[in-house]
């Protein structure tokens, strides 16, 4: 079924604007997986906060155009699935690694972070990212670790103060 014209570009402005505003992108080849693998797949990316398309490779290029992940254009080859991380820069790569884990069919290809083109290796990295509930609350953590330390300081010297009444107490108290 050839898609027309208006099809094509419905589908590349589509990619574009997701592309424009995905925090990274990952190229995977599917070849070999069956339709209800590609239907948890999906299920799978949707619950990931993932945007996962399956697009012919002239039409990829295209929607690439303009965005960070232009240095993908050249290594689209074969058959292909898009994957662009919309909620946090690790989320696609936790989904295909993850998939990919059970499916050995699954295999990724291309890695696109802020501009740079790493090698599908760079997946494993890319994955143990943390999450934007993980980062808010690490930055939390530190951010508060000098207000703990802080208030121990200050919880020390009354109690400095009072281990000293208590010695000189208990050294009058044997002298008499």
């Amino acid at each position: 079924m050839a898609l027309s014209l208006e099809q094509k570009k419905a589908i590349v402005a589509e990619v574009n604007a997701v592309a424009a505003s995905a925090h990274s992108a990952i190229a995977a080849e599917y070849r070999g997986l069956t339709v209800e693998e590609m239907n948890q797949l999906r299920v799978a990316a949707r619950n990931g906060g993932v945007y996962l398309k399956v697009v012919k490779n002239t039409l990829a290029r295209r929607a690439l155009e303009g965005t960070e992940y232009e240095c993908m254009r050249d290594q689209l080859v074969g058959p292909l699935l898009l994957a662009f991380s919309l909620e946090d820069p690790g989320a696609a790569a936790r989904v295909l690694k993850d998939f990919a884990k059970e499916h050995e069919h699954l295999v990724v290809r291309l890695v696109a972070i802020g501009g740079q083109l790493l090698p599908a290796s760079e997946i494993e990295r890319l994955a143990s990212l943390p999450t934007r509930d993980q980062a808010i609350g690490m930055l939390m953590a530190v951010m508060r670790a000098p207000l703990d330390k802080l208030a121990r300081t200050l919880n020390e010297v009354p109690g400095k103060l009072v281990r000293t009444l208590a010695a000189i107490r208990d050294q009058k108290q044997q002298a008499a």
